[in-house]
């Protein structure tokens, strides 16, 4: 295979660079101590190679282990983008009050994998999910870094959001600790959809950790709605990438 010298990062990995470094700019022309701190942690946990080939991959630290992702740059599911990281870091960062050892797990809108393989890799049982078209790339990754890694192996299993839950994910059967979830309202035509989902994967224990970057106006109108099933806190903001971290469970009363 011909092999290059590293002259210029992958298309995708130079936009999450200059994302993150454009966020450290502002974090620190607003002020903003803490979101600049961890802003810089994350940028500290990424890596690029110092070669590359016809395959693009990143590199990242967390949970005690080199994690490498390979992107499909056809695709925006299939790119790691500043909200996964945020996620991974605050799992790692709280993995003492979110202890996930031992703990069901199910990430929808997976991706590249990199939030369901960091989970994995701090003990818990993890299924990780996407649309058909992804779970390629999707099993790629999680394979690639986890195998002989983790206490428990996790699955890669198909789930488009509102079709054939009942018969993919019962509810008899469904008992999720936590629900992983990061961008997935950005450019996704199917928010109805999305809501069904989250409704139909939580018991009433139930936890979802959300992250999300705020583009355009629907996200908020999402949130509005979002709330109307759900009891929705506000954990973290990081007002120079655009980006909060939720946490939600059913609202009381509400039959699961």
């Amino acid at each position: 295979m011909q092999v290059y010298r590293m002259e210029m990062k992958s298309q995708y990995s130079h936009l999450l660079t200059d994302e993150i470094m454009e966020a450290e700019a502002q974090g620190g022309k607003n002020g903003e101590n803490e979101d600049q701190q961890v802003v810089s942690e994350i940028m500290a946990r990424c890596f690029f190679p110092s070669l590359i080939t016809t395959t693009s991959w990143e590199g990242f630290h967390f949970a005690g282990h080199e994690i490498r992702i390979t992107e499909a740059t056809d695709c925006y599911g299939a790119v790691v983008w500043p909200s996964a990281l945020v996620l991974c870091h605050f799992l790692e960062t709280n993995s003492k009050q979110y202890n996930l050892v031992d703990k069901n797990v199910i990430e929808i809108g997976a991706g590249t994998g990199l939030v369901s393989i960091v989970a994995s890799l701090l003990g818990a049982r993890v299924i990780a999910t996407d649309l058909p078209n992804l779970l390629g790339n999707l099993r790629y990754n999680v394979s690639r870094n986890t195998k002989m890694k983790c206490k428990h192996q996790p699955h890669v299993k198909e789930l488009s959001w509102g079709m054939g839950l009942e018969k993919n994910f019962p509810k008899s059967s469904n008992h999720f600790d936590y629900i992983l979830a990061t961008d997935v309202v950005y450019a996704h035509p199917f928010l109805d959809e999305l809501l069904i989902t989250f409704d139909h994967l939580c018991k009433d224990t139930t936890i979802i950790l959300w992250v999300m970057k705020f583009r355009l106006d629907k996200e908020n109108k999402f949130v509005d709605r979002f709330q109307e099933l759900f009891d929705l806190e506000e954990i973290s903001n990081f007002p120079s990438l655009n980006i909060k971290l939720y946490k939600a469970m059913k609202k009381n009363g509400r039959k699961s």
